[in-house]
């Protein structure tokens, strides 16, 4: 029971910080101040030290403060993305079972009718999916620890309603169902580029 309780603090108090992050409350460029957060929570420094840690290592926090990425910062993550999902489309097209399928083509119907909350799920399931496909779990780990920093690019082209987002799903479905490695590959590549380039535009209105 000794253990429990601090890990029960730790995992209480990153999450609190990590969704205060993610819906806003923490706007981008804010200072963590240890102390605040402590008191606010009621745990010791100890906890609050550890989450702000994890959060750094997951890219939401950058010098204890919350991460306001740069132009620069943007493209190094999507780099990274573009490398790795344009890789697992083609595994899909290959492994991917007719029960994911079904799930993939699920994911799409959602965001075209669902609200934002819904189709924010939807595109991460949909990306979660193809990444998972891949039966590599370095790979699968890689997206995993970038997924906090993911979401926060995520909600900025669904929030911001980025034209075509929910065809482009469609098109890679397409071509995963028919096999077609090189261009579910392709595809994937374009898209995540679309959506680096447009939260670049979001970013500097």
């Amino acid at each position: 029971m000794e253990k429990k309780a601090p890990q029960l603090a730790y995992l209480q108090s990153y999450e609190y910080i990590r969704d205060k992050i993610l819906n806003g409350e923490l706007e981008r460029g804010t200072k963590l101040i240890e102390e605040k957060l402590a008191e606010e929570l009621g745990v010791s420094r100890t906890p609050i030290r550890e989450s702000i840690r994890k959060l750094e290592q997951e890219g939401l926090v950058k010098q204890k403060r919350v991460v306001n990425p740069t132009d620069t910062d943007l493209r190094h993550y999507f780099e990274v993305r573009i490398l790795l999902e344009g890789f697992a489309a083609r595994s899909a097209a290959t492994y991917m079972s007719e029960e994911n399928l079904k799930k993939l083509k699920d994911c799409i119907d959602i965001a075209r009718t669902g609200e934002p909350q819904e189709i924010m799920e939807a595109n991460e399931l949909f990306h979660d999916l193809i990444v998972k496909s891949t039966n590599n779990p370095v790979m699968v780990d890689t997206i995993e620890r970038m997924q906090s920093i993911i979401y926060l690019f995520r909600k900025t082209v669904v929030y911001h309603n980025r034209p075509f987002l929910i065809d482009e799903h469609q098109e890679i479905y397409e071509a995963i169902l028919a096999h077609q490695g090189d261009e579910a590959e392709r595809l994937m590549k374009e898209h995540i580029q679309e959506d680096l380039e447009f939260c670049l535009h979001v970013m500097k209105r």
